[in-house]
């Protein structure tokens, strides 16, 4: 952090003096910043490593099991637990019908506004 915080006191000072101008000292800036980022990836990437098998054996297959049942997440309401342990979540009364929800509209490149 203290890096980044020298690179940000020195980027408009060095850009001033090399006549690069504002530009430059935001593309120093930008350096600084991936180059801490790819430091912390590094530093963490033991403990992403370990946590693969919990998102590919446990996560992900709840997650695509979600998506075949809940169309919307904005047609429900907060999850609740019950006093059995089990996890409710409620379809809000103003949803349309299951399944009837509207699907969103697919640009030409396949994008999609959320």
């Amino acid at each position: 952090m203290l890096f980044a915080a020298a690179l940000v006191a020195a980027s408009p000072a060095a850009a001033q003096d090399e006549g690069g101008g504002f530009g430059e000292g935001l593309d120093l800036l930008g350096e600084g910043s991936r180059m801490i980022l790819e430091r912390l990836l590094e530093d963490m990437r033991p403990m992403l490593d370990s946590a693969r098998p919990f998102f590919e054996e446990e996560l992900m297959p709840l997650l695509e099991r979600l998506g075949e049942v809940v169309d919307d997440l904005s047609y429900y309401d907060l999850p609740e637990r019950l006093p059995n342990g089990d996890i409710l979540i409620r379809r809000s009364p103003d949803a349309p019908p299951w399944g009837e929800a509207p699907l969103p509209e697919v640009g030409e490149g396949g994008e999609v506004e959320l």
